[in-house]
């Protein structure tokens, strides 16, 4: 049997030996970013460092730990410090960290991405914000640093395609600190302006130079702009939060007034189509016309202009004859009717009627004397009332009652002192 076989655990313990003992890799330097990362309960941080080639696992135990002032995070590009060695277990090499700083760089594409993500679940960015720019501006407000080639190209570009239209510079600090909040005074200031489209931007950079245009407050300032913005940052690469934010995205400075103002070979093109279609739709219209005009000069009415007096003429005979014939039915119907009174009864025997008449009234005149109760006090009868109610029974009295008793000539008031019934 061959005495050269080791075991797993040997060979590991060799490589350990090997790393341990190596002056290069007991303190070595790299940078790159932070993948699952995990924050231990007692302090210590796991995480792997990787870049576009490779990665490599790597531990920071808590008494290295309490030295970070900032919160590790998945992305986060970082610098770090430690030494190379191997964890037996496993096998695996790995980084033992002692100190670690952010790789500043890096970090801005991870704040740009966190910025990002941050307005663009607010809505920022979405389409139905933007705002369309006009064909034929009047008047451009360009928010940029006064010396450089980005206005001189936007200048230079705007007279070359469409000289009529003005150009209003806002001159503004475009990289540092302080670039931030000058554009957007700036922004604000050329929004009061009544402009149709504003140009936001700058010539390439780094990162950092562009920096300003990836800011919250710039990002916010041109979302709130009541004038379509065109954000024109950097060079064709280049892309800043302002580019999702604006109205419109231009690769370059010179892209921007590209698209803000139309050229004037293509205005002039456009001008002659639009002279060839006036032309066609004048030449339809007459020809609509003169067709009209000849079946109007063609129709029945104008070469007879007679036939409408004639049916007109024809109607008012008609209107008059039956007019006439109303009036002497009338007429005749009203002296039948005349006859038929001068024949009646009452104005052949008028004294007749007049005779008949007053005998019915004397005969109702007689019945009336009849029931007149007055007649019948006249003969010596009464009558006797209790309450105005008139009394036709002794049930109807008691003793003591008040009765009025009519007679012919006056009514005697009578208080009642005995009853007899027959």
């Amino acid at each position: 049997m061959n005495n050269n076989y080791i075991t797993v655990g040997a060979l590991t313990r060799y490589i350990k030996y090997k790393l341990d003992n190596d002056p290069n890799l007991q303190e070595v330097y790299i940078k790159g970013e932070i993948s699952n990362f995990k924050h231990h309960t007692r302090g210590h941080f796991y995480f792997t460092i990787k870049d576009e080639e490779s990665r490599i696992n790597a531990i920071m135990f808590a008494s290295s730990t309490k030295n970070i002032n900032f919160e590790p995070v998945d992305g986060m590009k970082v610098l770090v410090k430690g030494r190379i060695s191997v964890f037996e277990s496993t096998g695996n090499y790995q980084i033992y960290v002692t100190e670690m700083m952010e790789d500043g760089i890096g970090n801005l594409y991870a704040l740009f991405e966190e910025l990002k993500k941050k307005l663009s679940i607010e809505g920022l960015f979405d389409q139905s914000h933007k705002k369309s720019l006009p064909k034929i501006p009047n008047k451009i407000g360009v928010v940029t640093a006064p010396t450089g080639a980005a206005i001189k190209d936007i200048i230079s570009t705007i007279n070359r395609r469409y000289p009529l239209c003005e150009v209003i510079l806002f001159p503004s600090l475009v990289q540092g600190k302080e670039a931030a909040s000058d554009i957007v005074r700036n922004i604000k200031l050329a929004d009061t302006y009544n402009l149709d489209v504003l140009i936001v931007g700058r010539g390439g950079g780094s990162i950092e130079d562009l920096w300003a245009f990836n800011e919250e407050i710039v990002a916010r300032a041109i979302y709130e702009c009541n004038t379509p913005v065109i954000s024109a940052v950097g060079h064709e690469i280049d892309f800043t939060i302002s580019d999702f934010v604006a109205d419109k995205r231009a690769a370059t400075p010179t892209g921007a007034a590209e698209i803000a103002v139309p050229s004037k070979e293509e205005l002039k093109k456009l001008l002659s189509q639009y002279k060839i279609r006036l032309s066609k739709n004048i030449k339809n219209k007459l020809n609509n016309y003169r067709i009209y005009l000849s079946k109007v000069l063609d129709s029945y009415i104008l070469k007879s202009p007679m036939s409408i007096y004639e049916v007109k003429e024809e109607k008012l005979s008609n209107l008059i004859e039956r007019s006439n014939n109303s009036i002497i039915n009338i007429i005749s119907s009203n002296k039948v009717k005349l006859e038929n009174i001068r024949s009646s009864y009452i104005f052949i025997n008028p004294k007749k009627i007049f005779e008949n008449k007053n005998n019915k009234y004397i005969n109702l005149i007689n019945k009336l004397e009849i029931l007149n109760p007055l007649n019948t006090l006249k003969r010596g009868y009464s009558i006797t009332k209790k309450s105005n109610n008139i009394i036709t029974s002794v049930k109807d009295i008691k003793i003591k009652d008040k009765l009025d008793i009519t007679l012919e000539n006056g009514i005697l008031n009578v208080e009642v002192l005995d009853i007899k019934e027959n």
